[in-house]
């Protein structure tokens, strides 16, 4: 358990000598800085500029992560995985990405933020059939993922003056980049689980340059590649924003999989979540928005899912390891050691 701790790094700074509460700051305020410049970018080439290429954005994304890879040092010598076992995480990786930017082409960012704001249940669900994995959380796990879900859903309908917008087609690459991602998480964590010699950048790497001819073929099926380098050569201050936006998210991206190694996928999914909050509050604060009800009441839930998710996590380590009295001879000690030592994997920890 201690040496798979010592592999753990975010950058250079490191992570297996810091407690758990400075583990989850660090990379969750690199995820947060990451993905809030990523919102902006987003919202000024596809809304300003009406440039609608998710596919071609995400091929040029992968460059960007592969330059700055290099530049952390990593080469394929590093690898403790097989390139084999980065072909299915890849085809989800790059699917949910594509998908995910290409939808906005269709539908409007509250409606894109309903969808995504749900990851959180799928992601719990597939959890349990993911081999090395098999997942199971408990009822109150559940409420709280859904407490968090009802909250950013009010809290984003409460806009009066942005209603969600939705478009058939939209809806479809929406739901579909839904279902990658409950894979996706699930897939980091199980490697991460069953080799962890895994790091971050190997898996960000890997996944990346596997990736690559799983874009190639839509972009050119559809003929997006030569419309989006064409349209990108008539406005080459595009290139500027979005290598920008890459390098935002490539911290966005390690600090995530940094938060899926120690805390899990499904934490990691509800902490995605609840950026979409902080990120949607910050906007009201920033910009004098009035806030209504409504969003009390999202921010009310929010809140709740929240601090539900914390208490177990607080209690666990109090409550008796096996049944509600102490045992107290030394026969008693060793049967409930036995019978603890027969159950299954999953009430191990497993980073």
């Amino acid at each position: 358990m201690k040496s798979e701790e010592q592999a753990r790094s975010l950058f250079w700074i490191s992570l297996s000598d810091r407690p758990k509460w400075q583990q989850f700051l660090i990379c969750s305020s690199g995820f947060f800085f990451g993905y809030l410049v990523n919102g902006i970018c987003e919202e000024y080439v596809y809304n300003r500029l009406k440039f609608s290429y998710g596919w071609y954005f995400t091929f040029i994304q992968g460059f960007v992560y592969l330059a700055l890879i290099y530049l952390q040092g990593f080469t394929t010598k590093q690898m403790s995985n097989p390139w084999k076992t980065y072909v299915k995480l890849s085809a989800v990786l790059m699917g949910s990405h594509g998908l995910t930017k290409g939808s906005l082409a269709f539908l409007n960012y509250p409606a894109q933020l309903m969808f995504k704001s749900t990851k959180v249940l799928p992601v719990m669900i597939m959890g349990a059939f993911i081999p090395g994995l098999r997942r199971k959380y408990s009822i109150s796990e559940y409420i709280s993922a859904v407490l968090l879900v009802v909250g950013l859903i009010l809290f984003t309908l409460a806009d009066a003056h942005t209603s969600p917008n939705f478009s058939s087609i939209g809806v479809v690459m929406i739901l579909g980049a839904l279902v990658m991602d409950s894979f996706l998480g699930n897939l980091q964590e199980a490697i991460f689980t069953m080799n962890p010699e895994t790091t971050q950048m190997e898996m960000l790497f890997c996944s990346t340059v596997v990736g690559f001819p799983f874009l190639l073929v839509p972009m050119i099926l559809t003929g997006e590649l030569f419309t989006a380098w064409t349209s990108c050569l008539q406005h080459p201050y595009v290139y500027g924003v979005l290598v920008f936006e890459a390098m935002a998210t490539f911290v966005g991206q390690v600090s995530v999989l940094s938060l899926i190694a120690i805390f899990g996928a499904a934490t990691t999914a509800m902490i995605t979540t609840a950026r979409k909050a902080v990120t949607l509050l910050l906007s009201y604060m920033i910009f004098t928005k009035p806030l209504t009800e409504q969003h009390g009441t999202g921010l009310l839930l929010i809140a709740m899912g929240i601090i539900l998710k914390t208490l177990p996590n607080i209690q666990a380590p109090k409550r008796p390891t096996s049944g509600n009295a102490k045992p107290s001879s030394k026969g008693e000690r060793a049967l409930v050691g036995n019978k603890r030592d027969g159950q299954g994997e999953e009430k191990h920890p497993l980073v």
